[in-house]
């Protein structure tokens, strides 16, 4: 049984994400990621507009008028959630970025299955910590977003070549695969390669606005949430703030550039904004670039 206070947290989350996703993204998403192809469905008359080459030859002879074939999208889409759960998702100045993530995954899953698509997850941290077979329907959906919500790691570190080298091992059919995580990592560049050729790799970026600019607090002690290490700085200190907010520049510059070499749209969500509307951007800056 899961506790009363879960089961709120993921109705909420639900009846929120479920006003959204009706509202803003179901429609989105369908426009950006297509189904495998397109099936015949029947035939029926000739109408002013149809395309000649949908013309049935055959039917029309029969008929003695002209008939042409309709096609369907085959959606049948796997939607493969890869989620970051380290202890740096627990970071947060308004919001924990898990927190974030959880509401995020919920909309890409209900978003998912209002097109009659599977949804799977993948949780990591150093290590893949849990895999939930892809399938479709809202009582799975719930299940998925429970476990995001209810799940405690076991590794504590970030190591997102885990959830990739997973990914392209066991996914044989091709997957969009939204990769969700706070990127505060290294050495994942050439596992993100391997996975981007078979799947539709959409990385999703979730930051603090605190690890972007650094606040003026004097002296204080921090701590890394993943090793534990601890320090005593002054964050009053310019030149201390300068040298982090530069570090922080710069990882985000390469990551961008990581991704725009495998040509793989991202998305940048900040903690504290309204991360429903920076995912309808998303979607229709991709929409954009599709149509071009």
């Amino acid at each position: 049984m899961l506790p009363k206070e879960l089961i709120k947290r993921i109705r909420r989350l639900e009846i929120t994400t479920r006003k959204v996703v009706s509202a803003l993204l179901a429609g989105s998403y369908h426009s950006v990621f297509k189904g495998r192809g397109m099936a015949f469905s029947e035939v029926r008359q000739y109408q002013p507009g149809d395309e000649v080459r949908t013309i049935d030859w055959n039917v029309t002879a029969r008929m003695n008028d002209a008939y042409v074939k309709v096609f369907t999208e085959e959606r049948e889409l796997t939607v493969m959630l890869v989620v970051d759960v380290s202890a740096s998702e627990e970071f947060g100045s308004k919001r924990p970025k898990a927190e974030v993530a959880a509401e995020v995954a919920a909309q890409i899953a209900f978003s998912a299955i209002a097109n009659n698509d599977r949804v799977g997850l993948v949780l990591f941290s150093d290590q893949v910590e849990k895999v939930v077979p892809p399938r479709k329907g809202k009582k799975h959906v719930l299940r998925v977003v429970s476990d995001i919500l209810s799940f405690k790691a076991k590794g504590r570190g970030t190591d997102l070549s885990q959830g990739l080298t997973w990914l392209s091992r066991a996914g044989r059919r091709k997957t969009v695969t939204f990769l969700i995580s706070d990127f505060l990592a290294s050495g994942y560049e050439q596992s993100l390669r391997i996975v981007a050729r078979k799947h539709d790799v959409v990385p999703v970026v979730i930051h603090d606005p605190f690890e972007q600019v650094f606040p003026a607090l004097g002296l204080a002690e921090l701590e890394d949430p993943e090793s534990g290490q601890r320090w005593l700085v002054d964050t009053s200190d310019p030149r201390i703030r300068g040298r982090f907010a530069q570090e922080m520049k710069r990882r985000r510059e390469e990551r961008i550039k990581l991704f725009q070499k495998l040509q793989l749209d991202h998305v940048e969500l900040n903690a504290g904004e309204d991360h429903s509307m920076a995912l309808q951007r998303f979607f229709r800056a991709r929409a954009r670039r599709m149509a071009a």
